[in-house]
């Protein structure tokens, strides 16, 4: 394990310590967190800046919030609610269409207005929050997948998580729910987390539970070599996201809807380190040549040019990994 782990620090694999110290700690500002660590919060900054973002049907904050909870869904056949302050996909209820009372969920089980009700009140006594703290229960637009990716995507939405430093996306991979995940597109649920070409929006190889695969498991089909649907646009969003909070170390979560195109989940100043193991390919080195630029362009869209002439292929900072399993059986030398 020791010698594994050392020919991964000369391929420029980012350990948790280095990167707290070296760039969560210089780059991100402390006055910064609540800004990504209250989804509401960054939906509000999001909607001022003109970022598309999904819908805000409405909040409960307050028992005395309870009463309006069946106004604020009356129409809707789905919906999401969330707590504002969750982390890892705890408290994330998927309503995903309505039979006469009931709101029935993507697996097919029915809940009433009661049950819903019982839910939100757990969010907000703090069960899903950071830190245990009072939370709000956002209720907000259910993503429509896009149809590209939804055959590969397990009764979930498939998120795509871009690592932006000092305003330039600088790595990227897709989260696609599984059997496992229970539908999430969470990796320590059991998601698969798929590299994506930074400056093509083209899929590589996979790693799922600890373990490199190069097909999804529930449907065999093919992780690599799918081109990401409005792939600039997607990254050009991403970029945007560091002017709502100026992060220098900032992870975008973004989906992609049917009928909406890409739109901003969520933001997270403390992004997990599993991005290098979907990509076989260290983020020190990645982070390095950011940091040798003269000059970062001011404006977003120049930002993604920045990222295409810094990272166009996978070549230089790729790690040297053993062959993909289709079936999760070979172990993953890269794991960190």
């Amino acid at each position: 394990m020791i010698s594994t782990w050392l020919k991964l620090r000369k391929k420029g694999v980012l350990g948790l310590n280095a990167r707290n110290r070296e760039f969560v700690m210089k780059h991100n500002p402390r006055h910064s967190y609540p800004l990504v660590d209250d989804k509401l919060r960054t939906k509000k900054l999001a909607l001022a800046a003109g970022i598309a973002v999904p819908e805000l049907y409405g909040t409960v904050t307050t028992p005395h919030d309870l009463a309006r909870l069946e106004n604020i869904l009356a129409g809707r056949s789905s919906f999401v609610m969330k707590p504002a302050h969750g982390s890892g996909g705890e408290g994330v209820l998927v309503i995903d269409s309505r039979r006469r009372d009931l709101y029935v969920k993507t697996d097919g089980r029915a809940l009433s207005l009661e049950d819903i009700e019982y839910h939100a009140s757990n969010i907000m006594s703090g069960i899903y929050s950071l830190g245990g703290v009072s939370d709000t229960a956002m209720i907000e637009y259910r993503v429509c997948v896009d149809p590209v990716l939804e055959p590969m995507s397990y009764r979930g939405v498939p998120d795509i998580r871009v690592l932006v430093y000092r305003g330039v996306p600088s790595l990227a991979m897709i989260r696609l729910p599984t059997r496992n995940s229970d539908g999430k597109a969470n990796l320590h649920q059991g998601a698969v987390g798929v590299g994506i070409e930074i400056a093509t929006g083209i899929t590589t190889d996979g790693v799922w539970l600890n373990r490199r695969v190069n097909e999804h498991p529930d449907f065999g089909m093919p992780l690599a070599g799918l081109q990401i649907p409005n792939w600039p646009s997607l990254l050009e969003l991403a970029a945007r996201s560091y002017e709502l909070t100026h992060l220098g170390y900032l992870g975008v979560d973004i989906v992609l809807d049917r009928d909406y195109g890409p739109l901003i989940l969520e933001l997270n100043a403390r992004p997990g380190l599993a991005i290098q193991i979907a990509n076989q390919c260290g983020l020190a080195l990645r982070l390095a040549k950011v940091d040798a630029l003269d000059i970062i362009p001011t404006a977003a869209r120049d930002r993604v040019d920045q990222t295409c002439r810094l990272f166009g292929t996978n070549g230089a900072d790729a790690l040297t990994a053993a062959p993909a399993a289709t079936d999760g059986s070979a172990p993953l030398a890269t794991e960190v």
